[in-house]
């Protein structure tokens, strides 16, 4: 039974990472908003998931694993009825960044509520179905999506989460056993404030290279923003007794590529998938469903992948799973490249299928790997960094390949000569608005008007996967090079010694 409530709790707030990329288009409809406000939808919640997992870490060190996970899901729970009441995109956003306040304070307690709830082998057969949750949440996600958008209402992407939320409260609070804490940890304030600042200005200034251009002068101050709130984030940990991430560990080669490869292989694998699903629904006139199915072959595959990895690559040198998974992820990328305007998506499948085996072995390995390049006192703190630098990928991910697809767009609309105010048009296209952007246009225009459309949304496309693709094969390169074995193998579990009295019941 607490096995139960917490794979319900982690494929809740998992799928809700992927399921809302199905809905985008309806609920710009919906709520008539803007491309860079369905942006956030997305982002906001993992940005705020990855940049408050190492901190609520911490907090269920003081506080009890279990009574921040309760107090997670209580949390997650009322956010989405939130979510699926809200009236406007500022309410929705609002209330996706409260989601990720839940999501993380449930992610941030899994692992240590089953190591504290199982012993011997019966932990080991709880952390491999906890695995398996994982990948089924990120293949179920967008078909998940796609039912309850097509047959209900985008709305019922978050009203799902009720009944869920409540089944898992109910067996956690009779079922988890009570969690130790540590009276010698502190929450790192300063450093999560900081941290939170550098990859909010970092994502608001990629949102809005995409509108103003990378030179405009708000771009250039948001970057400058997040640079001096990095260089503030980088004094204030060197100077805490407990800081949020000891920066030290980053002056390892390996851990320091691991976590470049953690970012990587999220932006890289996941963030094209969300403008994959639009260009579907918008461009290729698919249902939900159905552009939800299309992604199946990807998740699919990895999590068949994983499957196998976890079996039979435990074992070998992670530099080689990693590496190798990433440099499958590019080669993916590069498969998916050779889209035209009159492309089905068939012409992705054999992409979707090899970089769905590199996500596949590359993911299981990631967590142990930092766990075992960092010494045994911050094994913990390694773990929540590489669960955060991979959440941070996506985040960052979302409006980099949005600016760059909106950008390529833009031009080929411009050369194409039927539109006026190219910027904003290709905004809307790319944000799924191509039937009302068509529709604006005079009737004997919009044959052609269309099919420029459908050119300039596959060429933004080919040129994301292009992008993506060099970055995952230099970031796998790095870690073939970098990233050694040490002297604790992947998955080997340590403890912290704790002097008496130090631990009580929480």
């Amino acid at each position: 039974m607490p096995l139960l409530a917490v794979c319900l709790g982690t494929f809740m707030l998992l799928i809700d990472v992927t399921i809302v990329s199905v809905a985008l288009p309806q609920m710009s409809d919906s709520l008539g908003a803007s491309f860079s406000a369905m942006q956030w939808v997305v982002d906001i919640y993992v940005l705020v998931l990855a940049a408050l997992l190492m901190a609520l870490g911490s907090l269920s060190d003081l506080a009890g694993a279990r009574r921040v996970y309760l107090a997670g899901l209580v949390v997650f729970a009322l956010a989405s009825l939130a979510c699926g009441l809200a009236g406007s995109s500022e309410t929705l956003i609002a209330a996706r960044g409260v989601q990720g306040l839940g999501a993380a304070a449930m992610f941030a307690t899994n692992t240590a509520l089953l190591a504290g709830n199982y012993q011997g082998r019966d932990r080991g057969v709880a952390f491999g179905m906890w695995g398996a949750v994982n990948g089924a949440a990120a293949a179920a996600g967008p078909i998940i999506g796609g039912l309850l958008t097509e047959h209900l209402d985008w709305r019922w992407i978050f009203y799902v989460n009720l009944p869920v939320a409540a089944i898992a409260l109910y067996i956690g609070a009779n079922h988890l056993a009570a969690s130790a804490t540590r009276a010698d940890r502190r929450v790192d304030l300063p450093g999560t404030v900081s941290f939170t600042l550098v990859a909010t200005l970092l994502i608001f200034a990629l949102i809005h290279a995409g509108e103003e251009g990378w030179a405009g002068g708000t771009t250039l101050a948001l970057f400058g923003g997040s640079a001096l709130a990095l260089v503030a984030f980088v004094l204030v940990e060197r100077g805490r007794r407990d800081p949020m991430l000891d920066l030290g560990l980053l002056r390892t080669p390996s851990f320091a590529a691991l976590m470049a490869g953690a970012v990587v292989f999220s932006a890289a694998a996941f963030a094209n998938l969300v403008f994959v699903s639009v260009w579907a629904q918008s461009v290729l006139d698919f249902s939900p469903v159905k552009a939800g199915l299309i992604l199946m072959p990807f998740s699919g595959m990895s999590f068949l992948a994983a499957g196998l990895a976890g079996r039979f690559l435990a074992n070998m040198p992670p530099q080689y799973p990693i590496g190798g998974g990433l440099l499958l992820i590019g080669i993916g990328s590069f498969l998916e490249m050779f889209l035209t305007g009159t492309s089905g998506w068939t012409a992705m499948l054999a992409g979707f299928l090899v970089a769905g085996v590199g996500v596949g072995i590359a993911s299981p390995i990631l967590a142990s790997a930092a766990l075992a390049a960092a010494p045994a006192d911050r094994a913990g703190m390694a773990g929540g960094a590489a669960n955060t630098f991979r959440q941070l990928g996506f985040a960052l991910g979302i409006p980099a390949v949005g600016t760059l697809l909106s950008g390529t767009v833009a031009v080929k609309l411009a050369d194409s000569g039927l539109f006026t105010d190219t910027d904003t048009t290709a905004t809307l296209v790319t944000g799924g608005q191509s039937a009302a952007v068509i529709a604006e246009l005079p009737a004997e225009s919009r044959a052609a008007a269309e099919r420029v459309v459908e050119d300039a949304y596959a060429a933004g496309l080919d040129r994301v996967f292009l992008a993506g693709g060099l970055v995952a094969v230099l970031a796998g390169v790095l870690v073939l090079l970098l990233v050694r074995p040490s002297v604790r193998q992947p998955g080997t579990e340590t403890s912290v010694p704790v002097r008496e009295g130090e631990l009580r019941a929480g």
